[in-house]
């Protein structure tokens, strides 16, 4: 399945012209990072990015349901996930907002969770000619967690192309 995915996000990132990287790998870490060049603005990319629940891939919830992934674009902001018992989940906080540069959350995400010690997410973009560069940087710290390099790179690599697609048309992917 892994390779499945991988196989699909190549195709996705080449037709859009974007790069994906594990950028480096420890033993005890890594760090991904994903880009693309849009002809967008940055309020297409921020308000995109607090309509997670839009584009963020079902399949990577507890629930099964991404529109019950929700991310306020402010500090503290919970990247959270409500489940249909009322119990709600916290996938991550927001550590940074800026409807001009981009938006970093503590994110421990899956199978992280309890074990890292770093999860940074950033999603960020910057001007570049008519339009912006988007970009994913996922670094992540934690004993034997470089071990997670490759599964979590499918993963999260999918999670940007959701994301610049929804970027790029307003629709979910």
């Amino acid at each position: 399945m892994i390779r499945t995915l991988s196989a699909a996000l190549a195709v996705m990132l080449m037709a859009t012209g974007a790069s994906a990287e594990v950028v480096s790998r420890t033993a005890d870490g890594f760090v991904l990072r994903y880009e693309v060049a849009l002809e967008t603005t940055p309020d297409d990319a921020w308000v995109a990015v607090g309509e997670v629940g839009r584009w963020w891939n079902g399949a990577h919830t507890y629930s099964g349901t991404a529109t019950n992934m929700t991310l306020p674009l402010q500090v503290g902001g919970c990247l959270c996930e409500a489940l249909a018992d009322g119990t709600i989940f916290e996938h991550g906080r927001v550590t940074r907002a800026d409807p001009q540069a981009g938006v970093a959350i503590d994110a421990p995400l899956g199978p992280l969770k309890g074990k890292a010690t770093r999860a940074d997410l950033d999603l960020t973009w910057a001007n570049e000619g008519r339009g912006l560069k988007l970009a994913m940087t996922f670094t992540v710290g934690g004993p034997g967690l470089g071990a997670f390099a490759g599964p979590v790179d499918g993963v999260m690599g999918d999670q940007f192309a959701r994301w610049v697609h929804y970027v790029e048309t307003g629709e979910t992917p």
